[in-house]
């Protein structure tokens, strides 16, 4: 049968791109190599870890956090397997849901390592050895990405011991002592869970800063909220090795800018150094699809590759790897097979740090905007000066919004606090259109919320706030 698209993927952007090319009324497959939907995010990284994020922060929370506000609970009980099993369940509706989806769109479904033979044909192999060949006048590769190692480190997962995020997510049990490499934003979130749930944990990161290409401020205060939860780091700090040892692992670092070595013992060592694109193993040089130095499928400013009517999506290509920067990719590049306007604003993209405060991120940072050299000016509002902040003795952190110093309009808001991954988008939408900081200041918000400390940034942005 011929399709008129083949989507390779069914991670975000595959899924979103099959849906709305289904929409449109197009004829499409998707092969996919695991055996549910869903790709990385909905079996192994965004849902599982966001279920086992509000699973650990509740508990910690029942621990911590309840007697202030006049509710005394004896100490809570983990259940880890418990936790565990809310995690799987909400897995399994998320993957299910797409399954569903894809039926109700008349998608065909192809279980296996999708290969690019060239324009218009696609191979799909099973475990087994079968192969089926399959036609369609448009393919797009969404294949994703999968774990980045350590620059000149040998490693050996076991997912027991030297755990990717993959093993972090099925930890039998609590682990005493965790040794976290990378301070990015999977090494937070999953060094939060095991922290909370009771584990020692050590981040160790390569930069003087978590959190790099956030705004250095927000990164800052994070870390000083994250240290207060008990959570240790080492910044500027070079990882040589990683093994095993007699009782767990060890990993040996030294100063990035020179120094004496140290070697750290833990129970589980978390290697969370970033992502890479998965472009092997699809025949794509075979077929003459370009890839750049770093793996990463080339394409144009319509998501076409080197080969005509094949294009690439998600975190094969340049741009973040963000689950979301990939949906509207599937959309746009759906739109433009379609003929079309499809288009992504990459301006606008937000991005979400779901630790405990959250930090969520839209647009340029302070420093980004330094060194391109634009004048800005910037207002601030903590959540200390915020009532409804107050009443939930959720106070830490602040809202940040940057604006052109001439034009008043908003280049980018940065918020670390409870809640920031819902407020950052009024900031986003603002910023679809273009708006200014004045738009945002005088827009009326309901009183009292959290979210009306975006609005007295805003206001700290082009005049003064109110409640300051």
């Amino acid at each position: 049968m011929a399709y008129d698209l083949i989507v390779i993927g069914s991670g975000p952007g595959g899924y979103v791109c099959a849906i709305k090319a289904a929409q449109l009324g197009m004829k499409v497959a998707v092969i996919e190599k695991r055996s549910t939907y869903g790709g990385t995010c909905l079996n192994v990284g965004c849902i599982p870890s966001k279920a086992l994020l509000h699973a650990s922060e509740m508990f910690h929370h029942a621990a911590h956090g309840l007697d202030a506000l006049g509710v005394e609970v004896a100490s809570p009980t983990l259940n880890l397997k418990k936790m565990m099993a809310h995690k799987d369940a909400t897995v399994k509706a998320n993957v299910d849901g797409v399954s569903f989806l894809f039926k109700k769109n008349k998608i065909d479904g192809f279980q296996g390592l999708g290969k690019v033979l060239g324009q218009g044909k696609v191979s799909v192999s099973k475990d087994d050895g079968d192969e089926q060949i399959l036609e369609a006048k448009n393919i797009v590769i969404a294949a994703g990405s999968d774990v980045a190692g350590i620059p000149g480190v040998d490693l050996e997962f076991d997912e027991k011991v030297i755990v990717s995020s993959t093993g972090a997510l099925e930890l039998e049990k609590v682990p005493a002592s965790m040794i976290v490499v990378g301070g990015g934003v999977i090494g937070l979130e999953l060094g939060s869970v095991w922290a909370r749930l009771g584990a020692k944990v050590t981040v160790v990161e390569f930069l003087d800063t978590i959190l790099g290409g956030m705004d250095g401020e927000v990164a800052k205060q994070l870390q000083r909220m994250l240290t207060k939860q008990g959570l240790d780091f080492k910044l500027g700090a070079k990882v040589t090795g990683v093994e095993k040892s007699d009782n767990g692992a060890k990993v040996t670092f030294e100063p990035v800018k020179g120094g004496e070595v140290t070697t750290l013992e833990a129970d589980v060592v978390l290697v969370a150094t970033g992502r890479k694109p998965c472009s092997e193993n699809m025949g794509l040089a075979k077929a003459g699809v370009v890839l750049d130095s770093r793996g990463r499928i080339e394409i144009d400013h319509h998501f076409q590759t080197s080969v005509t009517g094949v294009y690439a999506i998600g975190d094969v290509v340049r741009g973040p790897m963000l689950a979301h920067k990939a949906e509207d990719e599937g959309v746009a590049v759906a739109e433009i097979i379609a003929g079309q306007a499809g288009h992504v604003n990459y301006d606008v993209i937000p991005g979400v740090v779901y630790t405990q405060p959250e930090v969520a991120s839209v647009g340029k940072t302070e420093e980004e905007l330094k060194a391109a050299g634009v004048a800005y000016k910037v207002g601030k509002f903590p959540f200390t000066a915020n009532g409804r902040a107050r009443a939930m003795l959720q106070t830490d952190g602040f809202v940040k919004i940057l604006a052109d110093k001439e034009t008043d309009r908003v280049l980018g808001g940065h918020i670390v606090g409870f809640g920031a991954g819902e407020m950052i988008h009024e900031i986003a939408v603002l910023m679809e259109f273009g708006g200014s900081s004045e738009d945002l200041g005088r827009t009326c918000h309901a009183h009292p919320t959290m979210s009306e400390a975006v609005k007295e940034a805003a206001l700290a942005t082009f005049a003064k706030p109110i409640h300051m």
